[in-house]
């Protein structure tokens, strides 16, 4: 039997950009594409719509697989490796663009990544997701117009198309540690509230974004400063959407982010809604001191997991093709 196999990244969500929309234009992101930990799909052809593995994405699957499996085709997805949802790795993107670029390549649809996002509705408030698995490393988007959006939402409740990506780049071979907590972060009608509650964020917090991406954290990318690039990764989670985000947070995940950002971490942030805690080190055995604390830490409140990582500077692997 021919089988297609997926192997998608996850990625860290930094910060949303423009929650305000005074000029036109909202949402906005940054982030970074992760090697580890990473999505695994097995296709094949079938006769209708088959999903093995993990039940909690496979909704999302099966809606990208009604939205593009030309008539009267089916297909059997295997989920080997998954990612843990709603925890701000971004599972719900790979797993539907996953599913979508399976389809795509059995089928010959001939869709680019940016296509498929539309087709299965992922995209909508931040791009990063799209943008990572499309062509990986650190990623800035441009949101989307407001009077094509209308409000201020998540992407799970938007139906605009992924925002433009203004900058890419291959992120340096810093290595970055992760704690996962063994607990949710906020989604669906929970997220949809939160936006409605703290939307629009004062121009001044976004104006103050904006200053520390141009002047601090884009230039400490080119220049490969780690220390400058850490200082605005902290500073995002002082300010804007970002800074609301970090208040929802447990206490235990709150002292893994300071304990990273006090003990040898240049930056260290909560991703997306949370909880996944990261730190970005300059060597591998700074991150193997913090990942072991890390795991202790979360050993002794929430549980979980801990990951020694590096960012991944190119999209999702596509293996096998059609007979």
């Amino acid at each position: 039997m021919n089988m297609i196999k997926v192997v998608s990244p996850s990625r860290l969500h930094l910060t949303l950009i423009d929650l305000n929309a005074e000029l036109g234009r909202v949402d906005g992101g940054a982030g970074i594409t992760l090697e580890s930990p990473g999505m695994e799909l097995l296709a094949a052809e079938a006769d209708n719509v088959e999903i093995v593995g993990d039940s909690l994405l496979a909704g999302k699957m099966r809606k990208a697989a009604d939205a593009l499996l030309p008539e009267g085709k089916g297909i059997k997805l295997q989920i080997n490796d998954s990612l843990p949802d709603h925890v701000g790795l971004g599972s719900g993107t790979q797993a539907a663009l996953s599913a979508a670029a399976a389809i795509n390549k059995m089928y010959g649809l001939g869709k680019s990544v940016r296509e498929l996002a539309i087709a299965v509705g992922r995209g909508g408030t931040s791009g990063i997701g799209v943008a990572a698995f499309e062509n990986g490393g650190i990623i800035l988007d441009g949101g989307h117009k407001f009077k094509d959006k209308c409000a201020f939402s998540p992407s799970a409740a938007s139906h605009v198309p992924p925002g433009p990506v203004l900058f890419r780049r291959d992120f340096p071979d810093w290595p970055i540690v992760l704690a996962i907590p063994n607990t949710k972060g906020a989604h669906d009608a929970e997220e949809v509230d939160i936006f409605k509650k703290y939307c629009p964020i004062p121009l001044a917090e976004v104006q103050e974004i904006c200053h520390v991406i141009l002047m601090q954290m884009l230039p400490a990318l080119v220049e490969e400063d780690l220390e400058s690039f850490g200082k605005a990764i902290n500073h995002f989670q002082l300010v804007g959407f970002k800074r609301r985000e970090v208040e929802l947070q447990l206490r235990p995940v709150l002292d893994i982010m300071e304990y990273m950002r006090d003990n040898g971490a240049s930056g260290s942030g909560i991703s997306s809604f949370g909880p996944v805690v990261y730190g970005i080190v300059g060597s591998s055995g700074e991150g193997k001191r913090l990942l072991k604390e890390a795991q202790r830490m979360l050993d002794e409140s929430l549980g979980g997991k801990t990951l020694l990582t590096k960012a991944k500077n190119r999209g999702a692997d596509i293996f096998g093709s059609p007979d």
